[in-house]
């Protein structure tokens, strides 16, 4: 179930501006990531382990924390333990459900999300591209929003809206002048 959590947070497609959805039923708990199998790779080669990371800065964020070992290992690792009948697939999203079994303890699934979502430096459900960048800006001071661009793969009209809720939260503040060059910093 860790590898599930970690590949949806990984592999989601983060333009929809949607985190990944985690679901619990009384039958079934249910992850859904945004985006469909990435152009070009197959139901077929997915279920082999070919990866096709959406992010590259995710999944080097995810490595440095030591949460994935290897490019391709979490689909056969939760082959191992669920089927193929798990996952169900469209162009807009993909979705793996676990059925539960008598002796699931939910608190136990909770605890991997909370695992994941605090090692990943996010909370389920929470706009995940926002907390990254107010990371970034911790990690590096003093940038502006064209700096700050480079470290995402989305419009710097996203980037804009993402520093407006962090502004308006009263996580970071602008220094300077706009036009002469200002630049972010913590509160």
């Amino acid at each position: 179930m860790r590898e599930a959590v970690i590949n949806a947070m990984a592999h989601n497609d983060y333009t929809y501006e949607l985190a990944p959805k985690f679901e619990f039923f009384d039958n079934r708990f249910e992850i859904t990531s945004y985006g469909g199998l990435p152009q070009g790779l197959s139901e077929e080669e997915f279920f082999k382990g070919i990866s096709i990371p959406r992010s590259k800065e995710i999944m080097r964020i995810l490595r440095d924390m030591e949460l994935v070992e290897q490019l391709g290992s979490g689909i056969p690792r939760i082959l191992q333990s669920y089927g193929k009948e798990c996952f169900q697939f469209s162009d807009n999203y993909i979705r793996i459900s676990f059925p539960a079994e008598d002796n699931v303890d939910t608190y136990k699934i909770k605890d991997v999300l909370d695992h994941v979502g605090v090692n990943v430096g996010v909370n389920v459900g929470v706009n995940v591209g926002v907390n990254e960048l107010f990371e970034i800006i911790k990690r590096y001071p003093g940038k502006n929003s064209k700096e700050l661009h480079q470290y995402f793969d989305v419009t710097e009209r996203t980037i804009e809206r993402w520093l407006n809720k962090l502004r308006k939260d009263r996580k970071i503040e602008f220094i300077g002048a706009p036009k002469t060059g200002g630049y972010f910093i913590i509160k």
